[in-house]
């Protein structure tokens, strides 16, 4: 019972899992669905802002949720899971490669290391954080 419910906790967290590590996609889990169903409401500034930081609270409260249930995991599945991503990631990344120009593939190539860069830095500053929490 306890692995089943382990496999559909997982299960119903993938997509909560790419929403809230998007490389490239929108960061807000509406799309251009829900762009389009803000025009539509006509909101004004405020409530536009408003709704954005409520939509941001939520998927930072999944994405913690996840990461409480996955890191229950034992370690060779999440090893697993980090795995099976990254392969799906670089697999979409080559299909997105493919279709595009070779200037735009140099562009999006350029864009790939600098997000690459971006994210050992946010590693090597967490690594940094942690290091300092474990001193003091």
């Amino acid at each position: 019972m306890r692995k089943t419910l382990t496999a559909v906790m997982l299960a119903l967290t993938l997509p909560t899992l790419a929403m809230a590590m998007p490389e490239g996609g929108s960061r807000h889990g509406g799309g251009e669905h829900g762009s389009r169903m803000f025009k539509e409401l006509d909101l004004s500034k405020e409530q536009h802002r408003e709704i954005r930081k409520l939509m941001g609270e939520q998927m930072k409260g999944r994405h913690d949720i996840t990461k409480r249930y996955l890191d229950k995991l034992p370690a060779a599945e999440q090893k697993a899971m980090q795995d099976e991503l990254q392969a799906a990631k670089d697999k979409q990344h080559s299909a997105i490669r493919a279709l595009l120009k070779p200037e735009q593939q140099k562009a999006f190539d350029e864009h790939q290391k600098k997000m690459q860069e971006r994210r050992a830095e946010r590693q090597a500053f967490k690594a940094w954080q942690a290091e300092q929490a474990k001193k003091n």
